[in-house]
């Protein structure tokens, strides 16, 4: 499994794969409980980049299907 820890690696991970976000973003999805992510201690958050990399396809199918014409 490929995993990052913490926010801003995650970010730096979005950024690479042309799927730019903020930290704000991050959080409040996080705290909406919409993006995969798993806290085994309070002060550490992990991403699963495998259901990352799923998520994202997840938004962009979501955007497409609300705005046919979105590429």
């Amino acid at each position: 499994m490929r995993k990052v820890q913490g926010v801003k690696r995650l970010i730096a991970y979005f950024d690479s794969v042309n799927y730019p976000m903020t930290e704000s973003d991050v959080m409040n999805l996080m705290s909406q409980k919409q993006i995969p992510h798993t806290s085994p201690l309070n002060t550490i958050l992990i991403f699963d980049l495998n259901h990352i990399d799923w998520w994202i396809k997840e938004q962009k199918k979501a955007k497409y299907s609300q705005n046919p014409t979105f590429k």
